[in-house]
């Protein structure tokens, strides 16, 4: 430290001032390269190789990454399902796809005269219901053979009553064939989830199968309901006459 006359201290060729005030500025975190500081939504990152014209890497989300992987896994699933499909019999693939003509066949018809029959939509609805029903009663028949991977226990049992006794309350909405339908696409997606999720046991072939089958048959009811609401309501009586 050095005095001169003036009365003015310098420290190491600074004056005293100029020391106190580059103590007190608060420090600056503006350069040329930006910080990376995570997000609490996006806490974990993992790295995808450098950035051009920095030494940096750039990072990503890791809910990013998990996300790309779940797709992944979605669509290996889905394409397993299909080559399962193709490993079913032939009658029971013939037959289960022929199914869906009563289903696909009220639509249809709906929207080719642009009339809604009440007597169509019901007959329908009638034929989802035993589908249901069917669906149950075939749970019980796969779980009570010895042997079968499915134990008639009262879960497998007990869950196969349930889509008969849906199917039962659908058929009582004969006057309000709205709230039939929506019990019949109710008891259609009860018994997929017994059949892909709680209950063990069915083929690979026969899931892949029952999947394709429930979704087209709900999209029916689905566009029956939705015919219903935009066309103009008519009796088959007045097409015959």
């Amino acid at each position: 430290m050095l005095r001169f006359s003036s009365g003015r201290k310098m420290i190491f060729g600074l004056p005293v001032w100029r020391c106190i005030q580059l103590t007190l500025r608060p420090p600056s975190y503006t350069t040329g390269t930006p910080l990376l500081v995570p997000s609490p939504s996006t806490a974990l990152f993992t790295p995808f190789g450098p950035t051009s014209g920095s030494g940096c890497r750039s990072v990503r989300p890791a809910s990013w990454v998990t996300s790309r992987l779940c797709h992944r896994d979605s669509r290996d699933a889905s394409a397993k399902n299909m080559r399962a499909l193709a490993q079913a019999p032939k009658p029971a693939l013939y037959l289960g796809f022929s199914g869906l003509i009563p289903f696909l066949s009220a639509p249809l018809f709906m929207a080719a005269t642009q009339s809604f029959y009440p007597e169509v939509a019901y007959a329908q609805m009638v034929y989802g219901a035993s589908i249901v029903s069917f669906l149950g009663g075939a749970r019980w028949g796969f779980a009570i053979p010895a042997g079968s991977p499915a134990k008639p226990d009262w879960m497998n049992l007990g869950n196969s009553v349930v889509p008969s006794l849906l199917a039962w309350l659908a058929l009582l909405c004969r006057d309000n064939v709205t709230e039939g339908a929506l019990v019949v696409i109710m008891g259609l997606g009860l018994s997929l989830h017994y059949d892909l999720t709680l209950l063990p046991g069915y083929p690979a072939w026969f899931r892949a199968m029952r999947t394709i089958l429930t979704l087209v048959a709900t999209f029916s009811l689905v566009a029956t309901l939705i015919l219903k609401k935009v066309c103009i309501e008519r009796k088959l009586k007045e097409v015959e006459k």
